[in-house]
C-alpha cells in the first residue's frame, strides 16, 4: 500500500487504516508523532497512543479517526475544528479550549497536550503521516480511500489461507 506524499491528487482522498492484529506495541508510531511535532522523543506528547493489554498480547494504536461526521467538529462553537477533504483539522488560533471536543470524540483522538495544557489532534503532518511511515509492521498505513476496501478482501483472503493451511493437512 502506498506511503506518504500528498494522497489529495486528482480529488482521491486518503485516510489512515489501522490493523491492531499487525501491532507488536513497539510505539515508533508514537516516538515519530512526536519527533514531527515537537522535536522530541516524548511518547506522552504524541497524537496517536498505543492502548496495550500486554497479558493477552493485544495493542491497538488510536489516533483522531477523521470521520466523515466529526461530532467533535459539530461541538467546536469557534469553527477550530473543521473538515477538509477526508481530515479533520484543528485551526489553533480560533480555539478557546473549551474542551467540548473532547467530550464529543467518541474515540478520544482529540486531546490536550500534556506541556502546554491546548487541544492538539492528529494532523496527518500535512499528508505525510509519520506514524504511518515509520511503522515497521504495516499496523498503521496511509491508503486512498478507494483502495481500502480492495486491500481488506485481500488480507481476508491472505487470512483465510493461513487458516485452512493449519487446518487441511498438504500434500507431499
Amino acid at each position: 500500500m502506498g506511503r506518504g506524499g500528498d494522497r489529495m491528487q486528482a480529488g482521491i482522498q486518503s485516510l489512515l487504516v489501522i490493523d491492531p492484529d499487525k501491532c507488536t506495541g513497539c510505539r515508533i508510531c508514537e516516538e515519530a508523532c512526536s519527533f514531527y511535532h515537537y522535536k522530541q522523543f516524548n511518547p506522552r506528547r504524541s497524537y496517536i497512543q498505543v492502548l496495550k493489554k500486554e497479558s493477552e498480547g493485544i495493542f491497538i494504536p488510536m489516533t483522531c479517526q477523521h470521520c466523515g461526521k466529526p461530532l467533535c467538529v459539530d461541538a467546536c462553537p469557534t469553527g477550530a475544528l473543521y473538515q477538509h477533504g477526508s481530515g479533520v483539522f484543528l485551526d489553533k488560533s480560533k480555539c478557546i479550549e473549551c474542551k467540548q471536543c473532547l467530550n464529543a470524540c467518541p474515540f478520544g483522538g482529540v486531546q490536550v497536550d500534556p506541556v502546554t495544557l491546548q487541544i492538539v489532534k492528529c494532523d496527518l503532518c500535512g499528508g505525510d503521516p509519520q506514524c504511518a511511515k515509520r511503522c515497521p509492521t504495516g499496523a498503521i498505513q496511509y491508503v486512498r480511500a478507494d483502495q481500502v476496501g480492495y486491500y481488506k478482501k485481500r488480507e481476508g483472503v491472505e487470512r483465510a489461507a493461513r487458516l485452512i493451511s493449519l487446518i487441511v493437512p498438504s500434500e507431499g
